[in-house]
């Protein structure tokens, strides 16, 4: 009978993880060796100077002996899933030999000795693989000649004792209310507690030791079942084969890990039903990727979120917006130490708000037709087209430069007579000169402002612009109106007509991007160094960094790819001649002299 029961749980185990190549994982992250090796070598990233410096004084780390192991120009995953009914995770690294590393294991178990008694690890050695748990550990290794296996099952222990649903809890209100009368308890009964709470735990320490024994029992079952049939690689549709590193997150899964995290809280709350569910969120957005590229010229990491059908044609109303011509009046010149430009339609925005929260907020609680009055009630008080006119959708950042001003500080304190003083003392201080350029075509709204500020004296008019009382110290921030342009700035002295050599870059990206941005490296570390704030040695890392890497940039497609949308994030290098994982580790051995 023994066989048979184990037979069916083989078989269980075998259905849940015996096609795992093709299953939906919740999480799958790939390490692509096969794309990597041909940019950088790995044997020059091990013998840097950097890492030599790193191994000195260790004498159980030896690269070169995990570069014997693995076969690092070929793909390696990581990927589990955490809503499974056997949630785990599972790391698979290609080999060399079988044989070579189970004689790696059993040497650096010894060398990891602090006595003179050597334990040998338990290796169980099967046909076709073999298998090594950590005494007190719970992940297992397995592995044969081609692919090394770390393996565990997550689920953890709890007892229904602690489970705060229980309807013996609950008071029933059609009973009459009766006076509990307390009862003196004797010596005896209170050891009869004490006796029965030790069994309490004992009887919880068993059950915990029973699911334990279960649990590595169904993980060996599950080795079992990658091996025994010929051991086939995990791989997902969803990760990218041509970037270095690819991930994938299921944003449902997501959504309903932290459902289920909320629901031990939410038995206190009384609106928790009416809350969101994942399966709604996952009707909006199926997933998210994260892919890295290293190359000579530059790093570069790619988010990438994948919107379901319906979700992905609101979002491109959304992000295909033309750009307010009139904004770029009040761009620089020439390039600034960095900037952000952002464009969106707020008025398909304004315009599909209702039915995306019809569709986040459908719940068996909640009747279709009480959605579809929300969403008709907000539709009605927010007027779309006249609210899209306060804030049009256009909104740009600059740092220009750092300036030294002189401020007036307050120091309190006490007399002799224990009379408090007030001490005025001038200092320099280091600001940075900025503008906040937005749009907005309402015909009175920004005016009637500018005029209540004016009343209530936050404003004091100069020329053609509005000074902010009271910002001194951060060099009198103004405000001003240019028809349906408004800027907030502490400087005047960057504003040009809209034809500098920047602004007609910034006009060429922002065609095809509706989030466009970058960061002078170069120029951050010139103005950093001419301030009174700035430390030789400070001064002389960045110096360091800004020689080696030219900018830091981002930006995000108007259109959608496959009801994908694209956020690109790049670090460019200044030289090219070897890959950035060898710059930065030259740039890292040089800052740490």
């Amino acid at each position: 009978m023994k066989y048979f029961y184990t037979f069916l749980l083989l078989f269980a185990i075998h259905l849940t993880f015996g096609q795992a190549n093709q299953k939906q994982y919740d999480y799958f992250v790939q390490f692509n060796g096969n794309q990597l090796s041909k940019k950088v070598n790995i044997a020059d990233v091990l013998n840097h100077p950097l890492m030599n410096k790193y191994k000195e004084g260790k004498a159980n780390l030896d690269l070169e002996k995990y570069v014997a192991l693995f076969q690092l120009d070929q793909k390696f995953t990581v990927h589990g899933n955490f809503t499974d009914s056997i949630p785990y995770y599972q790391v698979t690294i290609p080999i060399k030999s079988r044989v070579t590393f189970k004689q790696f294991l059993i040497e650096k178990h010894t060398l990891n000795q602090d006595t003179d008694s050597v334990e040998v690890p338990v290796i169980q050695d099967f046909e076709k693989y073999s298998v090594y748990t950590p005494k007190n550990q719970k992940m297992s290794l397995a592995w044969n000649d081609n692919y090394l296996v770390i393996v565990e099952l997550t689920k953890k222990y709890t007892s229904d004792k602690y489970n705060w649903n229980h309807e013996a809890d609950s008071i029933s209100v059609t009973e009459p209310y009766q006076e509990q009368v307390e009862v003196a308890v004797d010596a005896t009964e209170e050891e009869s507690e004490e006796d029965y709470s030790g069994s309490d735990n004992a009887e919880y320490e068993k059950a915990e030791a029973d699911f334990s024994a279960s649990q590595s029992e169904k993980q060996s079952l599950f080795i079992k079942s990658l091996f025994e049939n010929g051991f086939v690689t995990p791989s997902s549709e969803k990760v990218n084969i041509n970037a270095d590193i690819s991930s994938w997150l299921n944003y449902s899964s997501v959504m309903s890990k932290f459902n289920e995290t909320y629901g031990a809280l939410s038995q206190f709350a009384s609106y928790n039903k009416f809350l969101p569910l994942q399966q709604n969120a996952s009707n909006l957005v199926k997933g998210i990727n994260l892919d890295f590229y290293f190359d000579n010229d530059n790093a570069r990491v790619e988010e990438i979120i994948e919107y379901s059908q319906s979700m992905a044609t609101v979002a491109e109303k959304i992000t295909n917006r033309k750009v307010n011509k009139n904004i770029f009046n009040y761009f620089p010149d020439q390039k600034p130490l960095g900037y952000m430009s952002y464009h969106i339609n707020s008025k398909a925005a304004l315009e599909n708000f209702p039915s995306l929260t019809a569709q986040l907020f459908q719940n068996p609680q909640l009747v279709k037709e009480d959605v579809t009055l929300i969403a008709d009630l907000i539709s009605t008080i927010v007027d779309e087209e006249a609210t899209a006119t306060l804030f049009d959708g256009d909104l740009s950042m600059f740092l220009y430069n750092m300036k030294e001003i002189e401020v007036t500080t307050k120091s309190y304190g006490y007399d002799e007579n224990y009379e408090e003083t007030v001490t005025e003392q001038k200092i320099q201080k280091n600001i940075p000169l900025f503008s906040v350029v937005f749009t907005s075509t309402h015909p009175t709204f920004g005016d009637k402002l500018i005029q209540l500020g004016i009343r209530k004296k936050i404003l004091i008019q100069k020329g053609d612009f509005y000074q902010i009382v009271g910002t001194e110290d951060y060099g009198n921030v103004f405000i001003k109106k240019d028809k349906d342009v408004v800027v907030i700035a502490n400087t005047l002295d960057y504003f040009t007509t809209g034809k500098g050599a920047f602004t007609k870059e910034a006009k060429k990206a922002l065609k095809k991007n509706y989030i466009s941005g970058q960061l002078n490296l170069d120029g951050i570390a010139n103005a950093y160094n001419k301030t009174s704030d700035a430390k030789a040695t400070e001064s002389k890392k960045i110096k360091m960094v800004s020689q080696q890497f030219r900018d830091f940039t981002f930006e995000s497609p108007k259109k959608l790819i496959d009801n994908k949308l694209i956020f690109e994030f790049k670090l460019n290098t200044i030289k090219s001649d070897k890959n950035i994982i060898l710059q930065t580790l030259d740039l890292a051995d040089e800052l740490s002299k």
